[in-house]
């Protein structure tokens, strides 16, 4: 007799829902990182910020299926913690962009690696098994710290200003769309290359609005930007919460 077993996905549907709301976490945790680490102590900054951290992912590894708040929650601590991972390691250790961008890089190809040996497959449509949810959530907060550096590196080091950078990814994430929606692209592929690219799409934005004018932004202010940046979150999050718009759908599977 064959048993089966409900496999429930911990992750949202991949909709425009799922990208709007994206952006607006990268957008949100570069301004709430700047602004913490300016008015607090960086360490203490950094240790709140990991604390949080530690604290939304406890709750979605123990939510036993996808809850918008919960997930996007885990998200948003994910954003600010890996802005506070790539600044920490430039502005208190020195470390350059051009050195922090290609070690982020790599360790999110050994994530990878080690996923895809492990599991056969990078699909975030199999997050359900709590092993297959730990290399996803590690890809995810590599990519977070990867977008934050490659994004400071074209703003800051080679002085393209945070709007020009930001136009430079949007240009680039139309790889993936265009690739995927016309010439096959694998959908994989597609979508860690997409989700790499919006978090320093997002965090550009953010910068922008946020610095000051000597620093190429509209000086809005970062604590300003960070506080819309949470409120817009709030709403998309309720919406998708009331509305089930993202929900995964529940399959079956043999054990």
């Amino acid at each position: 007799m064959t048993v089966v077993r409900q496999a429930v996905s911990k992750v949202p549907q991949i909709t425009i829902f799922f990208w709007v709301t994206k952006l607006l976490t990268t957008a949100m945790g570069e301004a709430t990182s700047d602004y913490l680490v300016r008015v607090l102590n960086p360490v203490l900054a950094v240790g709140l910020g990991g604390l949080a951290l530690i604290a939304a992912l406890v709750m979605q590894f123990r939510s036993p299926r996808y809850v918008p708040w919960i997930y996007w929650l885990a998200v948003a601590m994910v954003a600010v913690a890996g802005t506070m991972a790539a600044d920490v390691l430039h502005k208190q250790f020195g470390v350059p962009y051009g050195v922090s961008t290609p070690f982020f890089a790599i360790v999110l190809a050994a994530v990878f690696v080690v996923w895809h040996r492990t599991e056969q497959t990078l699909s975030i449509h199999s997050i359900t098994t709590p092993r297959r949810e730990a290399f996803y959530w590690a890809a995810v907060m590599s990519t977070f710290a990867l977008g934050t550096a490659a994004g400071d590196l074209l703003a800051t080091t080679f002085k393209l200003g945070y709007f020009s950078a930001a136009l430079l990814f949007v240009g680039l994430i139309l790889i993936p769309v265009v690739g995927y929606w016309r010439f096959h692209m694998n959908g994989v592929l597609a979508f860690w290359f997409a989700y790499v690219v919006t978090r320093p799409i997002g965090a550009s934005f953010a910068d922008w609005t946020g610095k000051s004018r000597s620093l190429t932004g509209l000086g809005w202010g970062d604590g300003y930007v960070a506080l819309v940046l949470t409120f817009l979150i709030v709403v998309m999050v309720g919406y998708l919460t009331v509305s089930g718009r993202d929900t995964p759908d529940e399959g079956f599977v043999s054990p």
